[in-house]
């Protein structure tokens, strides 16, 4: 009985320390002066409901609002125990991602190559090492690099309008059709392997891309303690990278390279310009004057990790803006006819031809996309981590080093203020008249400044490849399924519909 006692005892004692705790990192910010969202949650602080009731798109919107309603520029939050700093303000946010560079050029995500070689990725690395890598890549993403690629992203498109003959007049679910396309344009320019995957939904490719982005509770509470706790993630070798992604994609990578060198295979994709990065530690790009620095090379398993980002990149996000696109066309009959007939005559102008020019110049396309950016960021947020104290200019208030810092890009693109009537889908609020009129820094679907999403370019093409496709041939109406407010998933890492994208579908 008296150990019983003991026992109690103890976790009393424990729950009281975890409680006290708790309750002292959410009045972090309040007890340094910041402006602060009150009643924080004891366990979630601010961020209660994140991942759960609600996607953090609208957790962070809410924080937003309350600070812009208050005429704040920034506001102190906590999620979990670890305390953030949310940026409102848009001359903030330039200073954050652009002049003050050198105190945010880090994301806070965990990366140990060592222990977790996919880890070692672009987007994940820090400090000297991502100064590095992104050296060396930046070439391999110039426009002229892309026009070699565009003809190889024809040949998936054609399959994929292929597929979409054998499903017309009937509802379609987009989402997962999407998402196949995106796979083979991926594999193609990639790996340069025909996934197959618009005929064989069980493809490996597949099935291990859509595994990234599986919210299983065990891999977000690695993930969560890895960035929470680097250092001791470190230490105790913390892997975040699903074991059978890693075999996977290792495999993959180590098989496609040996039989290139052993066959001398060359092609115009990724991969082979990360061999010719590893193998002479730098290649020209002509036309826009980039080298990838000399004598630093790269190892199979860095060679690895970019092939896995470049793939998760640029699968899901992707997938993600034509699928919420079609939708809005759907529900805009009259914004997609306009953009049916504009690409149209640009191909006839072209005596018939679709070129990398034409699907990248087309300007109606480019504003609807960017529209649907906006409404509709893959990402929702953009985290910066300081390198340093940081005084927030024209205040006293000091953020600490090692805190995150957030710029909103959500909340920022459906703020009234910056574009009136922000649930609207209006294409033209991308003419170039109107975007002269806005402020620089208020359209962030790919971050800004150095740390800007480095495949930018080919994700756009691949967006507009696809589109330019669909549209052409097939009209997209909304069925009985289709939702009239778009609701994301709770669960999803980026911004995702709930249960899909169902559409009727007609041939022209």
């Amino acid at each position: 009985m008296a150990l019983v006692g003991v026992i109690l005892l103890g976790v009393v004692l424990l729950l009281s320390i975890a409680y006290l705790f708790l309750r002292e990192r959410h009045s972090y910010w309040r007890k340094r002066g910041f402006p602060c969202k009150p009643n924080p949650s004891l366990l979630f602080g601010q961020m209660q409901g994140n991942g759960s009731t609600k996607h953090a798109a609208y957790v962070t919107q809410e924080i937003y609002n309350y600070a812009k309603e208050r005429g704040e520029r920034f506001v102190g939050y906590s999620f979990f125990f670890m305390p953030l700093v949310m940026v409102c303000d848009i001359e903030l946010v330039k200073t954050i991602l652009v002049k003050d560079f050198s105190v945010f050029h880090d994301r806070g995500m965990y990366s140990n190559a060592r222990t977790d070689p996919l880890s070692g990725n672009l987007f994940a690395l820090e400090g000297h090492e991502w100064r590095e890598m992104r050296q060396k890549l930046t070439p391999t993403f110039t426009s002229g690099r892309m026009k070699q690629m565009f003809g190889t992203m024809l040949q998936v498109a054609a399959e994929l309008h292929k597929h979409m003959l054998t499903n017309i007049d009937r509802d379609l679910e987009m989402k997962d059709v999407l998402a196949r396309f995106t796979t083979d344009v991926i594999g193609t320019c990639a790996f340069g392997i025909e996934c197959n995957t618009l005929d064989n939904p069980d493809s490996e490719f597949l099935k291990y891309g859509k595994r990234v982005f599986e919210h299983r509770l065990f891999a977000v509470v690695k993930m969560t303690f890895a960035m929470l706790f680097r250092n001791t993630a470190t230490k105790l070798g913390i892997k975040v990278t699903d074991a059978d992604l890693e075999r996977f994609f290792l495999n993959l990578v180590h098989e496609t390279v040996e039989y290139r060198e052993r066959n001398e295979v060359q092609r115009n994709d990724f991969l082979n310009l990360l061999l010719e990065i590893k193998n002479k530690g730098s290649f020209v790009e002509q036309e826009e004057g980039h080298t990838a620095p000399n004598a630093l090379g790269m190892t199979m398993n860095e060679l690895a990790a970019q092939v896995f980002i470049f793939f998760v990149a640029g699968f899901e996000t992707s997938s993600t803006v034509m699928n919420f696109c079609l939708y809005e066309l759907a529900k805009n009959p009259d914004i997609q006819e306009r953009l049916r007939d504009e690409l149209n005559r640009a191909i006839e102008t072209n005596d018939g031809e679709l070129t990398y020019e034409v699907v990248m110049g087309q300007e109606y396309l480019g504003q609807v996309v960017n529209e649907t950016l906006r409404k509709y960021p893959p990402l929702e947020t953009t985290l910066r981590v300081t390198a340093q104290d940081y005084r927030i200019p024209g205040t006293d208030h000091v953020i600490p080093r090692n805190v995150g810092v957030q710029v909103p890009v959500f909340a920022i693109h459906r703020d009234p203020e910056h574009y009136p009537d922000p649930e609207c889908f209006d294409p033209d609020r991308f003419s170039a008249e109107e975007c002269k009129k806005r402020l620089p820094y208020t359209f962030l679907p790919f971050g800004e400044g150095p740390r800007m999403c480095i495949g930018m370019r080919f994700g756009m093409m691949q967006v507009k490849v696809g589109l330019v496709t669909l549209l052409r041939s097939f009209r997209f109406f909304p069925s009985a399924q289709t939702p009239e407010r778009i609701v994301f998933d709770p669960k999803s890492f980026i911004l995702s519909p709930t249960g899909g994208n169902y559409l009727r579908v007609e041939k022209i």
